[in-house]
């Protein structure tokens, strides 16, 4: 049984069923952006190899940004009217994907496995950016500008991975595992 996250008031001009709706799919974005950043501190402390300074330096602005994302989208739900979640608990129970299942390794295998992990998270943002559009423009607003920031962060890594022919190594990989291991052969 879900949750009823309607709250007791809201912004103005708009009903408080919708803005229930609304912190509804606010939640899990709020807990996809901190898994996002706990997952990229996680890829800087453990990529290694020739590769390693160059993504060990590129990971660093991506966390500040998600980190941000993260609090513009709590700071939404909370002028929603709703309780925005952010402990790992919440996280853990409310989430819909798996845990980063790559530990220390080359910067490339790293790279290959984000490549997933962006693809999942932006297939989650678009997802999401369909859902509220007719219910409210500021909270589509706010996932739009969200999801050309992480669209640009995949461009990065997906640099790292492609041939000069314009092949992606991980075009095909169905897991963190198997795009790592594909972004890998590259080094």
């Amino acid at each position: 049984m879900a949750k009823d996250l309607t709250p007791k008031y809201t912004v103005p001009g708009l009903e408080r069923e919708a803005a229930g709706r609304l912190i509804g799919v606010l939640r899990l974005r709020l807990h996809a952006l901190n898994d996002l950043h706990l997952t990229l501190k996680h890829v800087h402390w453990n990529v290694v190899g020739p590769h390693f300074i160059a993504v060990h330096e590129m990971i660093d602005p991506q966390v500040d940004r998600v980190r941000d994302m993260a609090d513009d989208v709590a700071e939404r739900i909370a002028a929603l009217g709703g309780v925005a979640q952010g402990t790992p608990g919440a996280l853990v129970e409310e989430r819909k994907w798996q845990d980063y299942s790559i530990g220390r390794d080359s910067a490339i295998a790293h790279l290959g496995a984000l490549d997933v992990v962006y693809t999942g998270l932006i297939e989650g943002v678009r997802g999401a950016v369909k859902e509220v559009g007719d219910l409210d423009p500021a909270t589509e607003d706010l996932l739009i500008e969200q999801l050309r920031d992480l669209e640009q962060f995949q461009w990065f890594v997906r640099a790292h991975l492609e041939t000069a022919n314009g092949t992606l190594a991980t075009a095909e990989a169905g897991t963190e595992r198997e795009a790592a291991a594909r972004g890998a052969a590259l080094d």
